[in-house]
């Protein structure tokens, strides 16, 4: 970790393996907390494949700014759920975790993950299931159990409040060629499928917010983040042609700077989008396992997002003082 540079717009690097994706970032009246997915890009032995990617805890990490983070431990199984652990994971293990949506329903925590059994060396055959966990403090999660979604290859939850009063989950189904679907409820306790949200090239990732009069959605295209727009959460409109992302093009030192699977947290108006990228990836090498290090190494981003009319882009500052 120490022997690669600080590369643009990077706010966190995860100490123990160097593998930080899939962030959250909420504000609990007192800090900031970031949850994450915390791959094992470092583990000495992780297993073959992409056995790296699985095996995962959710890590956390904690800020007094949003702009300086400190590693705060990782999320273990417990009895009924998960207990924040303050040091690193244990070097074996035996299942997986990815991708936390973290949100308050005014009187408590709800978290939705993926969950894996195992430790699987391939992408495909096995199950993925998104489970909603329950909290008063981000420490220690009560595990409510598996929703009921359109297949068994879920993953990537998110979910809001939507302008009708309905809950609503948007997540990719990697059964139905990896779109984004959406399932609503009244109280977060029973889901109704509603179908398709997003449809067409494949991605994962969707977050979806509120800014500037409109509700957004991003997707992760594996090239940059796609842009979708709303004005009821309900149906999308693409921000530009079929190809147009944001965060997709190399920064002038050439690192690969593509914005990968990200959260937005809205602060007095002002939304900061945190992402992932693999800095020194070439991209041809993650769907066989990225066997380098540098490839599998991965960093997170923060980036603010701005409004005019009805375009969402995001600023070209670099919060850590990077030029």
């Amino acid at each position: 970790m120490g022997d690669r540079p600080l590369t643009p717009r990077e706010v966190y690097r995860d100490p123990v393996y160097d593998g930080a994706t899939d962030p959250n970032v909420v504000h609990d009246g007192e800090s900031w907390c970031m949850l994450y997915t915390q791959r094992r890009a470092t583990h000495p032995d992780p297993g073959d494949g992409v056995a790296w990617v699985h095996g995962s805890r959710i890590g956390v990490a904690r800020s007094a700014d949003g702009v300086a983070w400190e590693y705060a431990g990782t999320l273990e199984p417990a009895s009924g759920g998960l207990v924040l652990h303050t040091g690193p994971p244990p070097e074996a293990v035996d299942s997986t975790f990815w991708a936390p949506e973290v949100i308050h329903d005014g009187e408590r925590w709800h978290m939705y993950a993926t969950e894996i059994d195992g430790v699987p060396t391939q992408w495909a055959g096995h199950d993925r299931r998104i489970v909603e966990y329950v909290s008063d403090d981000l420490a220690r999660w009560t595990r409510r159990g598996a929703l009921k979604l359109a297949s068994t290859a879920v993953i990537d939850a998110a979910v809001a409040r939507c302008p009708d009063g309905l809950w609503r989950l948007w997540y990719k189904d990697e059964a139905a060629d990896s779109v984004t679907k959406v399932a609503a409820s009244a109280d977060l306790d029973a889901w109704r499928e509603e179908g398709v949200a997003i449809g067409g090239r494949a991605h994962e990732g969707p977050f979806v917010f509120h800014l500037g009069g409109w509700w957004w959605m991003l997707t992760d295209e594996w090239r940059g983040m796609a842009v979708y727009r709303s004005v009821n959460a309900l149906t999308w409109t693409r921000q530009g042609g079929v190809d147009d992302v944001i965060l997709g093009e190399a920064d002038a030192r050439r690192l690969l700077q593509v914005g990968r699977h990200g959260a937005v947290a809205v602060v007095d108006g002002n939304a900061w989008l945190y992402y992932f990228t693999h800095p020194w990836w070439d991209a041809a090498e993650l769907a066989d396992g990225a066997e380098s290090v540098d490839a599998r190494f991965s960093t997170i981003h923060r980036v603010q997002l701005v409004v005019t009319g009805d375009v969402l882009t995001e600023t070209k500052s670099f919060p850590t003082g990077q030029e």
